[in-house]
Order: structure tokens, then sequence, then C-alpha cells
């Protein structure tokens, strides 16, 4: 059913919690697994996206169990004995590209898939590297692949393209420690994209006691090694933080965010400082950070690379700012839940928007917006972006918005909440 997007109907003041960072959830997860003990994953995301890792993780022979809103792993020291023989991804790249690697240190066949984008992402890369460290798999093209576990992978050197998305990298790194030799991974290709992704990996593996080098630029070393099992606390998700802190800057008054981290790997982290720059007044108070409507929203030429998951509501803030803008280094953003380029300029440009995608972006060119029916693109960010928007375009609906339970278990009862209505 479609969702109607409601209409600013005054300056707000709200204050807004947080879920917890999917990223984050996910990587905990993994190390969890294969930390042999009892870890907690506290205070984490429970989304689609975290509830399709801990399910597989099942499959996997892992002990994953709820502690009220904690989950409680129990991980494996030695081989995984599979539960089951396939794992459902749906169109998480973070269970796409993280276990795999895991997988290999079964023992027996697990088969993936999921829902017919997932076949489209990059994996490949992932798959061919994974079968040069020794682990034999049905298809090294992408999904559906199976991953034909031995208990064991040998592991060492091996060179990747992650061009297209750095999970490419994470994904074997995580499991490195519990390959015989380790793992050392080399990008080569272009731009390597969200590198804070990275660094959450690297800092997430120390984390649990893994050696780790990253001293050369392009390149990752993991010695072999036991997991320390552990309490991981998740913090809050500041890419999700993107459409709350955005909506004062279109509707006026302000939205404080609680628990901020004030030192983070979160790409999310460059959020304030994006909003003043297009005209927003930030402050700050202890782990709480506010947005308040400045004099005018205006345009920006910003390179998001490292912060591809804003791209989606920033565009939305352009699109009704005074000024052009342009957003350059997310070519990426193609192969993402969706062609999330090709997504907000269609979208847009169907309600009277002037947003042209280039090579690596989009240059927006503000004009009167008027109502339509918005595509979701069964993507969350994307659903997020037109929920912004339409506090400031009226007869904005989105064909969708459930779509946002990926990262937000409630959107819209949160959404409401904020507007007081």
């Amino acid at each position: 059913m479609n969702w109607n997007a409601p209409l600013a109907a005054g300056p707000l003041n709200a204050v807004v919690g947080l879920p917890g960072s999917k990223s984050l959830t996910n990587r905990a997860l993994v190390l969890a697994a294969l930390a042999g003990g009892r870890s907690v994953v506290r205070r984490p995301l429970r989304s689609r996206d975290t509830e399709l890792m801990a399910e597989a993780l099942r499959v996997l022979g892992v002990g994953v169990a709820d502690d009220g809103g904690d989950w409680v792993v129990d991980g494996v020291a030695g081989p995984l004995v599979p539960t089951g023989d396939s794992i459902d991804v749906g169109n998480a790249g973070t269970v796409t590209r993280f276990l795999p690697p895991v997988a290999a240190l079964a023992t027996g066949p697990v088969t993936f898939d999921g829902d017919p984008r997932v076949r489209e992402r990059p994996l490949a890369p992932l798959l061919a590297a994974l079968a040069a460290l020794g682990a034999s798999l049905s298809s090294l093209e992408g999904l559906p692949t199976t991953v034909h576990g031995t208990g064991s992978v040998r592991g060492g050197a091996v060179t990747l393209d992650a061009s297209q998305s750095s999970q490419l990298i994470s994904g074997l790194l995580l499991a490195a420690p519990r390959f015989e030799e380790g793992v050392a991974v080399t990008h080569s290709g272009g731009r390597l994209p969200s590198v804070p992704h990275l660094e959450m990996t690297v800092d997430a593996l120390r984390a649990a006691g893994a050696l780790v080098d990253d001293s050369v630029p392009g390149r990752w070393q993991v010695a072999p090694g036991a997991l320390v099992p552990r309490d991981a606390v998740v913090e809050p998700d500041l890419s999700t933080a993107a459409a709350y802190l955005a909506a004062p800057l279109v509707a006026g008054g302000s939205v404080t965010v609680t628990g901020w981290p004030r030192n983070t790997r979160q790409p999310g982290s460059v959020l304030p400082d994006l909003l003043e720059q297009m005209g927003g007044v930030v402050s700050w108070a202890g782990d709480s950070v506010t947005v308040s409507a400045g004099s005018g929203l205006v345009g920006v030429d910003v390179d998001l690379g490292d912060a591809p998951e804003l791209t989606m509501v920033v565009t939305a803030l352009a699109a009704l700012a005074s000024t052009p803008s342009q957003f350059r280094g997310v070519a990426h953003i193609r192969l993402q839940e969706t062609d999330r380029l090709k997504a907000l300029a269609t979208e847009l440009n169907s309600v009277g928007g002037d947003v042209t995608e280039t090579d690596d972006g989009l240059l927006v060119n503000p004009r009167p917006l008027g109502p339509g029916l918005l595509s979701s693109y069964d993507d969350h960010r994307v659903a997020m972006a037109w929920a912004v928007l339409g506090l400031g375009v009226a007869g904005i609906e989105v064909d969708d918005i459930a779509t946002t339970r990926k990262t937000v278990p409630d959107f819209v009862g949160s959404w409401s909440t904020m507007l007081g209505t």
C-alpha cells in the first residue's frame, strides 16, 4: 500500500534515538561466531539484514540467541558443522559478502542465494579470491553459489579488485584469522569506495584479538590466530540519522539525535558538517547533536565517495535547495540495493525535478516540484529520501515504505513521532 509522506505542518522540535548500526552489528556477529566461547552483541540493530545474518550463522552451526534486545552468540573455535544446506541472503550485501569465507570453514556444502537483485550485485572478485585461497565453490561468477566447506581454508596472499565494493575485502578479512595462513589482501583496480567501512572492519578485528597490518595503503594482512569472545556494544547508525537530521532544513525548527559517538569509524559521522554546508546550524551537547534550520537551504559540491549512504537523503535536500548541487565519487552506488543514481534522477524528474546523472554522481538543479507517486526500488535509503522530500512537497507518496525495515524497524512510527503526529 502506498504511503503518504507527511508534509511538515510547522517547525520541528524533536529528540530522536537511533537504532544500532547495521554495519557494526553484522561485523560483530561474524567475529563472535568465529571466536570460541560466548559473546554478547549489545544494542544491535534488529532489522531484516541483521536477522538474515543471525539466521545464516545458525545454519552454519553457530548458536545465536535472544537476550532481551541483545544477541548471545556461542562461537565455534573449530570447524563449523552446518544445521542446513542453504542460506538466504535477501538483498543484504554484508551477508552476501561476509559469509562465503565463513562457510568455507564448515564441514559440508552450503548454497547461498537471495532476492533477484542480489544476483546482480558485485561478488565475483571475492569468490575468485576465496577459491585462490583454497576454498571450493560451485560458481565464481555470483549467486547462487555453493561453498563446499572442508572445515579449513589454506589462506595466503591474494589480489582482487574491490573498486565496486569495499565489502569484497571486508568479507575476506573477517574470516582471515581462522585461515591456516591468515590472509594478505591487495586491492588492484580503481578508487576504493567506502574506505571508512574497511577501517571499521580492521578495528572490529583488532577488538576481537586479531593481528592486522594495514600500514601499506591498499594492502591488509591478517595473521592466523584465535579470536576472543567478548561483549561488543553497537553504536547507533549514523547513516540512518541522515533523514532525521536533514528534516529541519526542510521543515524548520530543530532535531536532536542522542547517543552520537564522537570518535567513530562510521562514514555517517561527516553528516553534521555536510548539513552545515547546506545551511543548517549544528550544535553539540555531550553525546547529542542538534541540527537546526538556518537562514536557508543551499546546494553543495561534494565528494561522497567515503560516505555514499548519505547520497540519497542529501540529493532530496538538494532538490529543494535555492542553488544547484553536484555529488561526486559515488559511481559504485549503481550496484547497491538498486541503481541508486538512476533511481534518484528518475523519480525526482518525474515530479518536476532537474537531476542529471554523471559518470560518478549527480547534478541537481532545483526546480518547483509537484505531487507524485515515487518508487522506493526496494531500497531503504531511497525510501527515506522521499520521506524528507515529502516534508516540503505536498502530495508525495512512496510505493513501499516498508523497505525501510532493512535498517529501521519502525521508520513510519519514528517519523510520525518526530513530526509530533
